[in-house]
């Protein structure tokens, strides 16, 4: 799509490979690891707005410590989780921007993807735009709801349906609305909630504000810092946080590649890069434990760190 970013360029893999063995976590040790002589992939459906960290530092980093190859495909959060559900994307682990999407892979119902997961780092939400964009002076100089009213404006972000991050994005400007008593402004400024002028795949959205395809957008803070995006912060009282989440799906077909990636994710090293990336971590490494691989039998869950 033109001047959309193509995670062909990020190296981000289809996964063709069946699901095997059942595979349940309940934490996830987090020892220091030493480069191993270790084979094979592991295949990680992650939230699009980790592209960045994943493709370019800490995959890579992941590989040179293990041996293990780190294959990544990014999406919205919802849409990745459906893709499970209707087994059309296998994988081994998935990182979630919001927790409540684990809950759609959770339970009988849901196909027992998972049994638990992890919060490890968040993100607050802000406004990024193009600082060759025409309104670029606005948002440089005006109150951020009054730029965002400007005729002619174009505004990015991701689906309500498919994305976290859409969502927030709605839940933020309702909030300012009640708190400015502007029943109408989320209608004003967005229109309709899937408004097809607006919304675009999260995979897409830093690509078509720095093509200039649009004008303005909604991001999580790493987003902006790495790409190098002027941004804006929004009201502490208002802004709403990603919240991304890790899991090993059970029935990973990659086990011990899974379990590695994880162990390095919430380990030292891992957490440098998160932190380096503009994430706040959210998990010290001594809170958690790696869990056993489980057999067909149930299994109780740890509780949450």
């Amino acid at each position: 799509m033109a001047g959309g970013v193509s995670l062909a360029r990020f190296g981000s893999g289809t996964m063709r490979r069946r699901l095997g063995a059942g595979l349940v976590v309940c934490g996830f040790g987090v020892a220091a690891m030493a480069p191993a002589a270790a084979a094979g992939r592991v295949d990680v459906l992650y939230a699009g707005s980790l592209v960045g960290v994943m493709e370019h530092s800490l995959g890579p980093a992941f590989d040179r410590a293990t041996g293990f190859h780190f294959e990544g495909y990014a999406g919205g959060s919802d849409a990745l989780a459906e893709q499970i559900k209707g087994k059309l994307r296998p994988a081994d682990v998935f990182i979630s921007a919001v927790a409540r999407v684990n809950t759609q892979l959770m339970g009988k119902k849901n196909g027992n993807w998972l049994n638990t997961y992890v919060r490890f780092a968040q993100s607050p939400l802000v406004i990024g735009y193009n600082p060759a964009s025409r309104f670029a002076q606005d948002f440089k100089t005006k109150p951020w709801l009054v730029a965002l009213e400007e005729p002619g404006l174009r505004i990015g972000r991701t689906d309500p349906k498919l994305d976290p991050k859409g969502r927030l994005t709605l839940s933020l400007l309702a909030r300012v609305a009640r708190a400015e008593h502007q029943p109408h402004l989320v209608s004003k400024i967005f229109g309709s909630p899937e408004n097809p002028a607006q919304v675009l795949p999260e995979e897409e959205l830093v690509g078509r504000l720095q093509s200039g395809q649009i004008d303005v957008g909604f991001f999580y803070s790493l987003e902006t810092a790495q790409a190098h995006i002027p941004s804006i912060a929004l009201p502490p009282a208002l802004t709403p946080h990603a919240t991304y989440t890790v899991a090993i799906l059970n029935r990973a077909p990659h086990e011990a590649a899974a379990h590695a990636f994880v162990r390095f994710l919430l380990g030292p090293e891992g957490q440098r890069i998160l932190k380096a990336n503009g994430l706040e971590v959210m998990v010290a490494p001594h809170q958690t434990t790696m869990a056993r691989p489980a057999g067909a039998g149930s299994h109780t869950p740890a509780p949450m760190p």
